[in-house]
């Protein structure tokens, strides 16, 4: 989940903005949440899952 959607009950601003100590400390939770793969985008994962195949069809055919 991100934090660009959320509106906060303490100031009713986006937590992205970070107006309040409450968003703020949000943000940070959500931040710290996150995993490695979160930032990208579904597409570019796709591209680096096409690589990860090419890659492995040209070693199972350098292998036969």
């Amino acid at each position: 989940m991100t934090c660009d959607h959320l509106v906060c009950a303490n100031c009713a601003g986006r937590v992205s903005e970070g107006r309040c100590p409450v968003c703020r400390a949000e943000r940070a939770r959500l931040q710290q949440q996150q995993g490695p793969f979160s930032t990208l985008s579904p597409a570019t994962l796709l591209a680096l899952l096409a690589a990860l195949l090419a890659v492995a069809m040209i070693c199972r055919q350098a292998l036969a």
